[in-house]
């Protein structure tokens, strides 16, 4: 059976309108064309994205505008067109596009697309196909709806920064902006299922998701432990609360992490390193001991530098790892050899090179990337491709 091509990835054949600035619209919208759609970011003209404008850092091309490192995080594989929505032949435009395309994210404030007389209803008027991700900071609706987001107050509002730092006098926040990735990430999901429905019932729907919303979906076990137990959590700090030794310890030269995630890693982990106590056998006690236990590693470990460490762990079969800065990361062979370098070419900075796709596939996938486009590029480009579909576009 031959297998198809998907060079162009998953997702190729799909427009993506991305009317987004900041983060969590634009990581979505990237996401998207990561997997081959095609992506095109409407900004407004002048200065376009806010996060154009974020730094230092900056790149300075020997000639025309600096480029902002934060807008080449989150801005791959699209094309730029600016339109002035107080221009009517803008708007005229800005319409063409939403009849052409297949999905429309924004993260406007709730109420600004209706005052601009593109509100949902309007928008799915125009392109009954249309699958519209629409991000806020908590919720387009309820007593809190309108509030602007940003990513360190939903980390703090959404419960992530009393879960992290060493003390509860020291809440501490992610250290990239954690609200707004998770966002876009559980958009992009919302997406791609608004999109195989479409397929099945041949029309689009709104998916709404919020920073809130991602900061709530994240909490994993420490959720339950409130919702279901009655327990309120605090900081975890270097160590998991509930799988005890699990965390940072000290070598005689650093810091090494390590996960004894079992009862049976842990009795071959402590026979090795002298610890191995009946009042320890089980997790549970561990948990309940775990200042103890946190010290009795850190003392076995105390003897050792980190690579004779590493090697003894990985003899036992405990999973162990080091703590890398970013430079470590993106020179370390493994994260090469998963194709998370990703060198493009810029047309005013040249080659860059930016953190990849996440994603692989087992044949094909999106081979060919575009660099994060400097502004309105792709003015003549796009009006060229609408004026050639003749007012053909597809949801119209």
């Amino acid at each position: 059976m031959s297998v198809p091509d998907s060079s162009a990835g998953p997702l190729s054949g799909i427009v993506v309108l991305d009317l987004t600035r900041a983060l969590a619209g634009p990581h979505a919208a990237m996401m998207l064309g990561d997997q081959g759609a095609r992506v095109i970011k409407v900004e407004a003209p002048e200065h376009g994205d806010d996060t154009r404008g974020w730094g230092p850092p900056f790149v300075q091309p020997e000639q025309g505008e600096r480029e902002s490192t934060y807008f080449l995080s989150c801005n791959r594989n699209k094309e730029s067109i600016t339109l002035d929505f107080k221009d009517p032949d803008d708007l005229a435009v800005l319409t063409r596009l939403i009849r052409a395309a297949d999905v429309l994210v924004e993260n406007f404030r709730t109420g600004v697309l209706d005052r601009l007389g593109f509100g949902m209803s309007r928008l799915q008027e125009l392109n009954p196909r249309l699958v519209i991700l629409s991000i806020t900071g908590f919720g387009h609706d309820g007593p809190e709806g309108g509030r602007a987001g940003y990513d360190q107050i939903a980390q703090g509002e959404g419960g992530l920064m009393s879960l992290t730092g060493s003390s509860p006098e020291d809440p501490t926040k992610v250290g990239v902006p954690m609200a707004d990735l998770i966002a876009g990430m559980y958009g992009a999901f919302g997406v791609l299922a608004a999109l195989h429905e479409r397929g099945r019932i041949g029309t689009g729907r709104v998916v709404r998701t919020s920073l809130l919303a991602g900061m709530v979906g994240v909490h994993a076990f420490q959720g339950t432990r409130y919702t279901v137990a009655g327990e309120v959590p605090g900081v975890a700090g270097r160590h998991h609360p509930s799988i005890c030794p699990y965390g940072l310890f000290r070598a005689a030269d650093g810091m090494v992490q390590i996960a004894v995630g079992s009862d049976r890693l842990w009795h071959a982990f402590a026979a090795a390193f002298g610890l191995d106590r009946p009042e320890w056998s089980r997790n549970a006690d561990r948990v309940a001991d775990r200042d103890a236990v946190i010290a009795a590693v850190d003392k076995a470990f105390s003897t050792y530098d980190r690579q004779t460490l590493m090697a003894t762990l990985a003899e036992l079969g405990t999973p162990a790892g080091q703590v890398r800065s970013l430079d470590e990361v993106y020179e370390w062979e493994q994260t090469r050899s998963q194709g998370l370098l990703l060198d493009v070419e810029h047309s005013t900075l040249g080659t860059v090179t930016l953190p990849g796709p996440p994603l692989r596939y087992d044949h094909g996938g999106r081979t060919s990337h575009l660099a994060p486009p400097i502004l309105g590029e792709h003015n003549e480009s796009v009006r060229a491709w609408l004026d050639g579909m003749g007012g053909n576009e597809p949801g119209g």
